[in-house]
């Protein structure tokens, strides 16, 4: 599969498809510091620029179009100006995109504030889009937190809930099942999880009232909780002063949690909440340690860019996911190449 990724942030869709075999004919991205994240991870992959400049661009081949259009516009927490918002225009460009390269398929990504947008309008008139182009599509609300594949048989520990839709070219019926697993169709759906009744207590409260921290934290979520001035985490694997027993560092630092790290322990002191490390968000996405640590012209790389960039990415588990039901639904149904035709 040769696929065209637009938005491309730090490329979600890549470091997922990669053991797949797929091959990126290009990036679009302008934002400096992901641009600079995709020159240094992968330097023969042109990158396109601006997206809204598509008629520049070269003739290609291309199998799959994927892209995330910018969210803010579709944002329960935005102004909900929608398709009047610029911002949001860039899912017309999309389209338009689509209806140039016509891949046999694609894949795109949206908060979940998209399907109410316009009491629904933006998102029907990007359906009825995606028809206008020849396309056929499904969609699906998918949570980070439950997509379990290969290489990622916990997930990742947070709650991110996306649409996604998929699309191919003339077959509604592929598109479907790609997204549209058999067993949330025969009116027996899989019970969904009960909401927790316990009240959560008061900071004040929490050292001795009934639901605090305790010595079992689950970190689903992404939640971070410290005591005093440092997280004190139980986590082999994380480094510290395993000799002297202590889980933090001898600076007072904590170990950088991960999703192996399921205790924390509670310790005197006042309470607090620490912001999550780049690493740790990195681990929240699904990239592997350091890959936004990229060091641009040889000088140590901002916290900044790097929280917003893997902020904006997709999770790599839910496209691992996706990548791999479609390149089931191509074996079973192999697809006629354009170029052949």
């Amino acid at each position: 599969m040769r696929y065209l990724s637009v938005c491309s942030g730090i490329e979600a869709a890549t470091m997922a498809w990669h053991p797949l075999g797929w091959e990126p004919v290009a990036f679009s991205e302008i934002e400096k510091f992901p641009s600079q994240v995709l020159a240094h991870h992968y330097p023969s992959v042109p990158n396109w620029g601006d997206m809204t400049k598509f008629q520049e661009w070269p003739n290609a081949d291309v199998d799959l179009l994927v892209g995330g259009t910018p969210c803010q516009s579709f944002s329960v927490a935005g102004l909900r100006k929608g398709l009047d918002d610029p911002r949001g225009n860039l899912m017309l460009t999309y389209l338009a995109i689509a209806r140039r390269y016509q891949s046999r398929w694609l894949v795109w990504e949206n908060v979940p504030g998209v399907l109410s947008s316009n009491r629904g309008r933006d998102f029907a008139a990007f359906i009825r889009g995606l028809e206008e182009c020849g396309y056929h599509a499904a969609w699906r609300v998918l949570d980070a937190q439950y997509v379990r594949v290969d290489g990622f048989a916990r997930a990742v520990p947070q709650r991110r809930r996306r649409v996604f839709v998929v699309g191919y070219l003339g077959d509604w019926r592929r598109a479907a099942a790609v997204l549209l697993e058999p067993q949330g169709m025969h009116g027996h759906p899989a019970p969904s999880r009960q909401a927790g009744k316990a009240v959560a207590p008061t900071i004040s409260a929490r050292p001795t009232g009934g639901g605090g921290l305790g010595t079992d934290f689950d970190l689903d979520g992404g939640l971070i909780a410290s005591t005093g001035d440092v997280a004190v985490a139980f986590n082999p694997k994380a480094g510290g002063n395993k000799t002297i027993g202590k889980s933090y560092l001898e600076d007072g630092t904590s170990y950088t949690l991960d999703t192996d790290c399921t205790s924390v322990a509670i310790a005197t002191g006042g309470w607090a909440v620490r912001r999550l490390t780049p690493t740790e968000c990195e681990r929240l996405q699904g990239f592997p340690d350091g890959f936004t640590d990229i060091k641009p012209n040889g000088k140590p790389t901002a916290d900044g860019p790097r929280y917003k960039a893997l902020g904006n990415s997709m999770a790599v588990n839910v496209m691992r996911w996706i990548g791999q039901r479609i390149q089931h639904v191509e074996k079973l149904a192999p697809a006629v190449s354009r170029r052949a035709a």
